[in-house]
């Protein structure tokens, strides 16, 4: 005789429910049980969830998803709705997960009895609803596994709260506790190393991926006699040992303790399994982001120098901040290279890109440009040579993925105070002089390092005076939020002119602030809130050369060489980035012009550079501006009488016409002439 006739003989029907195709296959018995034709076949869920009673199919469907997360049988009683809306009988229920989405079992009536397991009052079922809707979002949140455990120790669940929970984590063939509430100090002594063989309940919970319940201390004692006197002196009297399933994979279990005895109804165990698995999340994805860190730190560590060499006479400070976002590295970095000339080089550069390929690229770029300075190659020959390096890193079966880079390298001299600059494509420097103004430095420049591997990259001489602070930084610090070139270096100029000037990493930490807020201290770290772009800056500080001048003095110093005259327009702003408050703007107009003057007549008349020192000396008000413009010939200047239509001539009659003082100084190679203004009244 076949099974179904027998189960049909004793008033019991088989059912198997596929939740995929929607559809409830039922023999005639079971048909007959929910009030459908008594004949075998296949019915959609649909009309099946009509049969039944509306409160008992909602308990049914919580039912359901806690034994197939368990694996266990579902056991249930349910009422039978006729067409009018009657209960025409009550029936009893079993069913076990036959597949991932389908469950099969047998139903046969329940003869006088209440309908079984009643959907829970609507004022618990709200309480979980808040609960769980509560502990999702808190362990959202949570970005450490710190913080995931302290939210964990938080979780007061409606109506059964426990008193003790801990975490198991997974190590090899080990279980050991990563994280515990509600224990004494120390208690976790025994649980923290044990072989995952060991009998007891979260070793077994892993091994299996199936949750243990444990109402009693009998209980307990008689499943796991080994270990219960581990267990018996914290007094409690239920336990639940649930397991921590991410992506298919036991990373753990979870164990809840309860002082009151609780019977792990349905609807508790529904509430501690989504507890579990959203637990379960929250720890892998803190497990990740802390991986990142730990990444990235190292990264950072390997690419960035952890101390610069000693520089006597000047100071150092630098600083790197990652975005916030993803892999907290990217193209960004800095160096300080000690030269065998005695001479130092720093190094900031801008890989384009904000990946683990810009970072990749970002550290055989230092080590590259590293090698090519230690050999001691000029520094336009450095920047040529790492342009050539990163060009032959082309990926020939990745061609659009090809990445340039933007570099300042400069090489200082400490005795002097010269600086010789080369740009590839990077933001100029800046410099605060020694009363606080702050001047964009204007730079000659070459293309980014990667593009066109033949550049040339001209050099600019620069002479940082004694208690100057020389700024160079990556796009990052200027152009975030929403500014562009100009306004960017508008609010940096400010933040330096009011930044502090006798502790260097304390102005460095000022900058990131002014753009971002508060920094992380050096190197390590990502800030608080999320960055538009990572920042990398250097500051070089030229200590004074003892007490400080009664008289301030601003000085800047800018080569025009032949090959260049563009750099007599940036000549110009720098006249007027040093008479920013100059009281006459019709005196700033003729000190400009008459730089332009001097400049282009050494251009055009000698085969020679130009090389332009201005101070500025004196208490506002009252200053007095000395321009003095050398070369290397021996030519003198001529006073001419030019005729009307001549275009050129009229630089010596512009002088004696605009100056307050001026003079032609020979020198051993070559001459300077200069000219004074001495600072009057603003008219008007």
């Amino acid at each position: 005789m076949r099974t179904e006739d027998v189960l049909a003989a004793v008033g019991t029907g088989l059912w198997h429910w596929d939740e995929t195709a929607g559809t409830v296959a039922l023999d005639a018995t079971a048909a007959r049980l929910l009030g459908l034709p008594a004949e075998p076949g296949t019915s959609r869920s649909s009309a099946v969830r009509a049969c039944l009673h509306a409160e008992d199919f909602v308990a049914l469907n919580g039912a359901l998803a806690l034994a197939r997360a368990e694996g266990t049988v579902l056991e249930s009683q349910m009422r039978v709705v006729g067409d009018d809306g009657s209960i025409t009988r009550t029936i009893r229920l079993r069913m076990r997960p036959s597949g991932r989405h389908t469950m099969a079992g047998t139903l046969h009536e329940a003869r006088g009895a209440a309908p079984g397991g009643p959907a829970p009052a609507g004022d618990w079922r709200r309480a979980r609803e808040a609960f769980l809707l509560d502990a999702g979002r808190a362990l959202a949140e949570a970005d450490s596994t710190a913080e995931v455990l302290r939210v964990a120790a938080t979780l007061s669940m409606p109506g059964f709260s426990p008193d003790g929970l801990a975490v198991f984590g997974v190590q090899g063939d080990r279980l050991s506790v990563i994280g515990h509430h509600g224990h004494a100090v120390g208690a976790d002594g025994p649980f923290m190393d044990m072989p995952m063989a060991t009998d007891y309940p979260a070793a077994l919970v892993v091994r299996t991926g199936r949750a243990i319940y444990l109402p009693t201390a009998e209980a307990y004692e008689q499943r796991f006699p080994v270990t219960w006197p581990l267990a018996e002196p914290f007094g409690r009297s239920s336990w639940a040992f649930l397991p921590l399933v991410v992506a298919g994979s036991t990373i753990g279990a979870w164990m809840a303790a309860f002082r009151e005895p609780v019977g792990f109804t349905p609807d508790e165990r529904s509430v501690l399994t989504t507890v579990a698995r959203m637990l379960a999340q929250a720890l892998s994805r803190a497990h990740l982001h802390e991986s990142e860190r730990e990444l990235s730190d190292g990264l950072q560590r390997t690419m960035l120098p952890t101390r610069g060499p000693d520089i006597d006479g000047m100071a150092v400070a630098a600083r790197y901040v990652p975005t916030g976002g993803g892999l907290q590295v990217g193209g960004d970095w800095y160096d300080v290279i000690g030269l065998p000339s005695g001479r130092t080089a720093l190094v900031i550069g801008d890989v384009q890109g904000h990946d683990v390929r810009a970072a990749g690229l970002m550290g055989q770029l230092r080590i590259a440009l590293r090698a090519y300075a230690a050999e001691g190659h000029h520094p336009d020959a450095v920047l040529s040579r790492t342009s050539r390096f990163l060009a032959g890193l082309t990926d020939p079966d990745h061609r659009d993925d090809d990445r340039f880079a933007t570099c300042l390298y400069l090489e200082a001299d400490p005795a002097t105070g010269t600086l010789d600059v080369v740009r590839a494509g990077h933001p100029e420097p800046a410099i605060r002089l020694g009363d606080g103004t702050t001047i964009v430095r204007r730079t000659a420049g070459g293309m980014p390092l990667g593009i066109a591997p033949d550049s040339d990259y001209p050099t600019t001489r620069l002479v940082l005076e004694p208690g100057e602070t020389l700024l160079i930084c990556t796009d990052g610090l200027i152009e975030t939020g929403g500014h562009d070139l100009g306004t960017g270096w508008k609010r940096l100029r400010a933040a330096l002119e009011t930044g502090p000037s006798d502790d260097l990493e304390a102005l460095a930490d000022h900058l990131v602030g002014a753009v971002h807020g508060p920094a992380s201290h050096h190197t390590t770290g990502p800030l608080a809130d999320r960055r538009e772009d990572d920042i990398a800056l250097m500051l070089l500080r030229r200590d004074p050369d003892g007490p400080s001048c009664a008289v301030p003095v601003r000085r800047t110093v800018l080569t025009v060489s032949q090959s260049a005259p563009r750099q007599i327009r940036e000549s110009r702003h720098e006249i007027r980035a040093l008479l920013h408050d100059w009281a006459a703007p019709d005196q700033v107009d003729a000190a400009v012009l008459l730089v332009s003057e001097l400049i282009t007549n050494v251009l055009v008349h000698t085969d020679e550079d130009a090389v332009l020192t201005a101070r500025l000396m004196g208490m506002p008000g009252t200053r007095r501006l000395r321009i003095d413009v050398g070369d290397r010939s021996d030519d003198m200047p001529h006073r001419r009488s030019p005729g009307e239509m001549a275009s050129s001539g009229r630089g010596l009659l512009l002088i004696e016409e605009l100056a307050d003082a001026w003079g032609v100084d020979p020198r051993g190679d070559g001459k300077t002439i200069w000219f004074e203004i001495y600072e009057a009244a603003a008219v008007g």
